[in-house]
C-alpha cells in the first residue's frame, strides 16, 4: 500500500510587503553597480531593556553571547542571531525566521530580575537592499553618513529614509537591512523603488 504523506496546515500568513513582491522582483538591476531590493519577513524581534551592569543585563549576554554597549554596534550575525543597541538599556534581538525558543530562553533567563523582554516580531518588517548602488540609493534619503569610514558593516542605527523613522542595519559591504514599521512599509518599499530607478538598465 502506496504511504499516505500528510502535510501540515498551509502558511496563511501575510507579510506587510506581500502586495509588492512583484514589483520589487522587477526593480532589480543586474551588474556591479546593480540594485536589488527584497522583504525579509516574519523575523523574530526581540525588544530588551536592562540597566548596564544590572543582573538582567548580565543574563541576557549571557543568553546572547554579549550584549552591544555603545550607538551603533551590533552583535551577533544577520544570518543567525544578532542583537542591535537601540539605547544604553534597551536593545532589539533579530532572528531569522520564527524562534520561539529564544523567547522561551531569554524570558526564563531574565527570571524575577528588573528588565523586560517583549515580542516584537509583528511590530516591524525588514526590507533587504543589495547591490553595488544601494548606498548610492540609500544616500538619497538617509540623512546619516553612509560612507564606510563612519557607516561600517555590522552597524546599525535609528534614522529616517525619507519622512519614515528605520533601523538601518550594514550587514555587508553593500548590503543594507532596513527595519521599518508595518504600518510605513509600504510607503518606503515604493521610495525604494522609486529611488532604484536610475539604476535598471535602459532599453
Amino acid at each position: 500500500m502506496a504511504e499516505t504523506l500528510t502535510q501540515g496546515p498551509p502558511d496563511l500568513r501575510v507579510s506587510p510587503l506581500q502586495h509588492l513582491h512583484r514589483q520589487l522582483a522587477a526593480a532589480a538591476a543586474p551588474g556591479p553597480q546593480g540594485l536589488e531590493i527584497r522583504e525579509v519577513a516574519f523575523t523574530t524581534q526581540l525588544g530588551l531593556r536592562a540597566e548596564p551592569g544590572s543582573q538582567a543585563h548580565t543574563r541576557f549576554a549571557e543568553v546572547l553571547e554579549g550584549l552591544p554597549s555603545a550607538v551603533g554596534e551590533t552583535t551577533g550575525t544577520p544570518d543567525g542571531v544578532a542583537t542591535l543597541w537601540l539605547a544604553p538599556d534597551e536593545f532589539l534581538v533579530v532572528a531569522s525566521g520564527q524562534d520561539h525558543q529564544l523567547l522561551q530562553r531569554l524570558e526564563h533567563a531574565l527570571g524575577e530580575a528588573a528588565g523586560q523582554v517583549v515580542d516584537l516580531s509583528a511590530n516591524r518588517t525588514t526590507v533587504e537592499l543589495s547591490g553595488g548602488s544601494a548606498r548610492d540609493a540609500l544616500e538619497k534619503g538617509v540623512p546619516a553618513d553612509l560612507h564606510p569610514r563612519e557607516f561600517p558593516v555590522g552597524r546599525a542605527i535609528t534614522t529616517t529614509l525619507g519622512p519614515v523613522p528605520v533601523l538601518l542595519w550594514r550587514t555587508e559591504d553593500s548590503t543594507f537591512r532596513i527595519l521599518v514599521r508595518s504600518s510605513f512599509a509600504d510607503y518606503a518599499a515604493r521610495w525604494l523603488l522609486d529611488a532604484a530607478e536610475e539604476y535598471r538598465p535602459r532599453r
